[in-house]
């Protein structure tokens, strides 16, 4: 099998023939410490399976006359400090690391929303990293696209978080008003990047943290759900599988999110109590499984041997049967150890070729690696 055809096997929760290997998002210092000089070039040199893709965002700086950047998903070199606004109206700033974080939003009220034009999903630069992926990887690498569905840009665009969770109690209106604009416009996105090649859709917003999700289940079916199941539903009328990504402890949505429809969850934090093998006795035979390799600790601190045992009993509780895809348990950021990527990778070729090892998989089912660093 190559890496595209492992992956969808994962997908629709078959057994490929080794567990795949994916990562939603790759930093520095990672990302470049065997010479990597782009995300394309890594992915190759690390064998994966998938490549993410995002769109393409122009930047403008806030203030003075810097030069403008494009977003693409990828750090970006020496903006520390900068201030940026995107399409959107969304002032960004960067971490010293060149990843970019919220800083305020253009809409405060129903009056800012009636006189608020959307950028164009339809601008054909918004897709120029998706038709380079195309072309390089088609048919050999899966390509999944990020895309949002009702909650990360509803409050990107309200100005915080916050805001839009009290939207919720005291603008409910205003607060399903944000939600369609930006559905609207990622469904539009997302139809015209399955159309130019993209196999797969990820959703990338977060609604839950370590103690559980940071709105009341019945907010989210109210102000989220149908948003969700409306971007899922667009997905596959257009061809792609759906994978939900979301940190955090999130047991109290899982079902609603198994009713929208998504193919796979990611990416399943063990720290917040996602244990993956309960998550496979429930939900196995509706979802396939992605992540659970703790980046807030192991991945950071831990020595390769110890995260080869902990990518062993991931792999023993997550990957039985197939429909598991071996992945960190958000992201490869900047505090990640280059060799304890290197060595979750080598520990999951060894481990997660199919026939799995029976004795590995009777012993390290029983385990628990985060007791460790809980």
């Amino acid at each position: 099998m190559n890496g595209y055809e492992r992956f969808m096997a994962a997908l629709r929760r078959e057994q490929p023939d080794r567990v795949p290997h994916w990562e939603l998002i790759v930093n520095e210092p990672t990302l470049s410490a065997w010479g990597a000089r782009s995300l394309e070039e890594f992915v190759e040199q690390e064998d994966l399976d998938a490549i993410t893709v995002f769109e393409d965002m122009p930047l403008r700086p806030a203030s003075g006359n810097e030069q403008a950047l494009t977003w693409s998903g990828r750090t970006v070199g020496e903006s520390a400090g900068r201030r940026v606004v995107d399409e959107w109206g969304i002032v960004w700033g960067f971490t010293e690391f060149g990843i970019p974080y919220p800083i305020a939003g253009p809409i405060g009220s129903e009056g800012d929303l009636r006189r608020y034009a959307p950028p164009d999903p339809e601008a054909g630069y918004r897709l120029e990293s998706l038709r380079a992926a195309v072309r390089r990887f088609k048919g050999q690498r899966a390509i999944v696209f990020l895309t949002h569905d009702g909650f990360e840009y509803p409050h990107l665009l309200r100005g915080g978080m916050e805001n839009l969770l009290l939207d919720y109690l005291e603008a409910p209106r205003l607060a399903h008003g944000v939600a369609e604009l930006a559905l609207d416009y990622k469904v539009r996105l997302m139809r015209r990047a399955v159309a130019e090649g993209a196999d797969v859709i990820v959703s990338g917003d977060d609604y839950a943290g370590r103690g559980g999700p940071v709105m009341s289940p019945g907010h989210f079916r109210e102000f989220v759900l149908p948003y969700l199941r409306r971007s899922v539903e667009a997905a596959h009328e257009a061809g792609a599988l759906y994978i939900k990504h979301t940190d955090g402890n999130i047991w109290s949505l899982l079902d609603d999110m198994v009713e929208a429809g998504i193919e796979a969850i990611d990416p399943l934090e063990p720290i917040a109590g996602m244990d993956i093998g309960e998550v496979k006795r429930r939900y196995g035979g509706q979802l396939a499984l992605v992540g659970n390799v703790d980046c807030t600790e192991l991945l950071p601190h831990a020595t390769p041997e110890q995260v080869e045992e902990a990518v062993k009993e991931t792999i023993a509780k997550g990957a039985p049967g197939g429909g598991y895809i071996l992945a960190s348990s958000n992201s490869i950021h900047p505090a990640v150890r280059p060799e304890n990527y290197r060595a979750m990778v080598a520990a999951g070729r060894r481990w997660g070729r199919y026939p799995l090892d029976e004795g590995m998989v009777a012993e390290y089912q029983r385990r628990d690696y985060m007791a460790a660093w809980r």
